[in-house]
This record gives C-alpha cells, structure tokens and sequence, in this order.
C-alpha cells in the first residue's frame, strides 16, 4: 500500500501488562504473518535537526521523511521512501518503493525522477519538493522488534508492539544490520493503536481492566531530545 490515513496512539507497556494484553486481544485480533520481525528506519534531516525541531514543538502540521526497511537489507532489496504527516492529529504516510542501491542516487539527485504509475510519481514529486525546501540528509537509523495484529471483524483497526528500540548516528547505512544503543531503556514495550475510527468496544473494555493510558512517545523526537541535545525529556 502508497498511502495511508489513520490516528495513531501510543502506548508504555510494562512486560507484564504486554503478556496479559496479547492474551486478551487473541480473541479478537490476529498476528500478521511475519510474526516477531525488525523494522529499521534510517531518519533524514538538515544539519540542525529542523524537521524534528519543528515536529517537537506540537505544530498543527508537521512532517518526517525516512527510508524503511523490514529485515536487513541486501543492497537489491526494495525498501520504502516515506513521508510521514500529520494534520490536526490524522497521520498521513505516503510512500514510494525502490532498491536499496538506488536510494542514495535518488535523494542526492537535483532532477525530479520519473515513474510510470502516476501515483508513485505524485508521491516522488512530493519528496523532491521536500528535498528543494529542506537540504536533508541521513542522521539517525532507528530499529526495533515488532509484533503487528489485525483485528477480525473492525477494517483497518491494528496494534503492533515495539521492544528493544535502538539507534545509532555512527554508522547509517541500512544494509550494515540493526544495531543500536536503547532509546528509553526503562520502557519494556510500546503499543502502538491505528485506526481511523473509534475502538472497539472490546478494546476499551481491556485498557480499563489494564488500567492503561496513552502516551507521547516518539522514536525519532526521543532520540533526538535525549541524545542529540542537552534537552530533558521524559515520557508523558
């Protein structure tokens, strides 16, 4: 899928709350089938962080652009080059498929690229215009495990679970494995819920047996309040 358009909410999770919650949700829900898999994304950015500055500060609009990849990489694998939105708490994600190899001759290119599908071709005219009004380039590559459910009977209703979420800004190449130092070694497990409607009712009823509350929670911002500044950050 190119686009997608959802709210998404997030979720801290103790080890213990996760293991009740996969119990509770079996019912309803099933995992994909790629089971526990890794997801690295390697962040682009200017030289002063500004897309993620601005994305920190609560703008009514913001936006994020990443390449992403599911495994590690070979250098002729497809991965995807995305953008990511959000509007008035919708998110957004637009996105376009290409080989590893080709990826860095894409984003340093000055030429709009061509593409015979007219919306790959609109969604590639967008990251050109990103990349004519921000100078970006690679900063952070950020990975972790993941765990993607669907629910049976509600379309478009999905949790997934995050574990062992790392980064590095030493070495960001995608294809050199997923290794990283912890982003927030005090959280086990983040939930994260995408729908674009209301939750299930079921679902409601299992966060308030849970007792569990969103969260604000960002990968990227975290990484960057906690380790490329000298900001505080905690989790809300």
């Amino acid at each position: 899928m190119q686009i997608f358009e959802r709210k998404e909410k997030k979720y801290i999770l103790s080890e213990e709350k996760y293991i009740l919650l996969i119990d509770r949700i079996s019912e309803h829900m099933k995992e994909d089938k790629y089971g526990l898999h890794t997801i690295c994304s390697l962040y682009y950015d200017t030289n002063n962080y500004d897309l993620i500055k601005r994305s920190s500060e609560k703008p009514t609009f913001k936006e994020k652009f990443r390449v992403r990849t599911y495994g590690v990489p070979s250098i002729d694998q497809m991965v995807y080059l995305e953008i990511k939105k959000k509007l008035k708490g919708i998110v957004y994600k637009r996105r376009i498929s290409m080989r590893l190899s080709q990826v860095d001759a894409y984003m340093k290119s000055n030429e709009e690229q061509q593409f015979d599908d007219r919306l790959n071709q609109q969604i590639s005219n967008e990251i050109f215009w990103l990349k004519k009004k921000e100078t970006i380039a690679p900063k952070v590559i950020i990975s972790y495990d993941r765990r993607a459910f669907s629910a049976y009977k509600e379309d478009e209703f999905r949790v997934t679970f995050d574990a062992k979420i790392r980064w590095r800004n030493d070495d960001l190449q995608l294809a050199n494995g997923h290794d990283g130092e912890l982003v927030a070694p005090e959280i086990d497990v983040l939930m994260e819920v995408k729908s674009l409607h209301a939750y299930p009712l079921w679902f409601v009823r299992i966060l308030s047996e849970l007792d569990l509350y969103p969260s604000k929670f960002s990968k990227y911002e975290q990484v960057y309040k906690r380790y490329l500044t000298n900001q505080k950050v905690g989790v809300l």
